[in-house]
């Protein structure tokens, strides 16, 4: 397959539970315009959809204003669940949409090719394309922020499972008595270290942390890390998110301490943590990656 060409423009779109937001990104991965506002706490379905849509033309008319020529797609990452490529979206930390037709009403606003992904897969896309897992073919790309997730490159190919969505650690066990999901189970990896969690157990929120729960933050996902490693013999963990970025270099020193801890197997033993590459732009630069993706080109070629 070839590579994406860098003349063509993708409009890109991220839609998490505390914020959402939109951008024109070329080939090279290179983000041309943008715009961001806060997800609406409490909003209903259509109200979500409508702020969303204002957002996109917002951007659309920028580009426009700046000479850039077209988008010719549009690669959308998500919080999850959803159904495969994004048909019906649930997203955990976005109750105003359970089973939302997410893929097809964008399609209808924007008139374009569209295609869906969960949020933390188009960063690891993207950060095999353009950021820290660049040249990688074995990697997970991870998301700490509002909630946890993550997905999985393997053979130079990004792991999709039975309805898209492969690699979700935020739910992987990693305190067996722990405390209760929004999932409905204990103890998962985002009911632990996600900035939700973070806020609900220490009643302030994740920014105002101190030194022991970024410490135990580290530790979890390190944990996770480590499972994952084991499981699917690969040595790389990039990782994203405000929680972790903000957190800095003790959550990722806590991390790769429990990691080294816990990766003993002789395929694992080694396996790194570090922060991703791309930063601010990340989420779009890997829901443009998804766009390309779904036209048939190759972004980790």
């Amino acid at each position: 397959m070839a590579r994406p060409p860098g003349e063509q423009v993708v409009l890109a779109i991220d839609i998490g539970g505390t914020k959402m937001a939109a951008g024109l990104v070329d080939g090279n991965g290179e983000l041309l315009q943008h715009s961001q506002i806060p997800t609406p706490p409490g909003a209903g379905a259509d109200a979500l959809f409508v702020s969303l849509g204002e957002m996109i033309a917002e951007v659309r008319a920028l580009g426009q204003d700046r000479g850039v020529v077209g988008p010719m797609v549009c690669g959308v990452g998500c919080g999850g669940p959803m159904t495969w490529h994004g048909e019906s979206v649930s997203p955990v930390n976005i109750p105003g949409w359970r089973g939302f037709p997410l893929r097809r009403r964008l399609a209808e606003l924007v008139d374009l090719p569209t295609y869906v992904d969960n949020d933390a897969k188009a960063l690891a896309v993207g950060e095999g394309w353009r950021g820290a897992a660049a040249g990688e073919r074995n990697f997970l790309g991870m998301v700490v922020s509002t909630g946890v997730g993550g997905g999985i490159v393997l053979d130079g190919r990004l792991l999709d499972g039975r309805q898209g969505n492969a690699g979700h650690i935020g739910h992987v066990t990693v305190e067996p008595d722990g405390h209760a999901c929004k999932c409905g189970a204990y103890g998962c990896l985002e009911a632990e270290a996600s900035g939700t969690a973070i806020a609900k157990l220490t009643g302030k929120p994740a920014r105002h942390a101190g030194a022991d729960v970024i410490e135990r933050t580290g530790t979890m996902v390190g944990r996770a890390v480590a499972t994952v490693a084991n499981l699917l013999d690969l040595q790389l963990a990039v990782v994203a998110g405000s929680v972790a970025l903000g957190f800095g270099a003790p959550f990722f020193v806590a991390a790769q301490r429990e990691i080294d801890h816990r990766a003993k197997l002789d395929f694992s033993l080694g396996t790194t943590i570090c922060p991703a590459g791309l930063m601010g732009g990340g989420q779009l630069v890997g829901a443009a990656a998804v766009g390309f993706r779904g036209l048939g080109y190759d972004v980790f070629g």
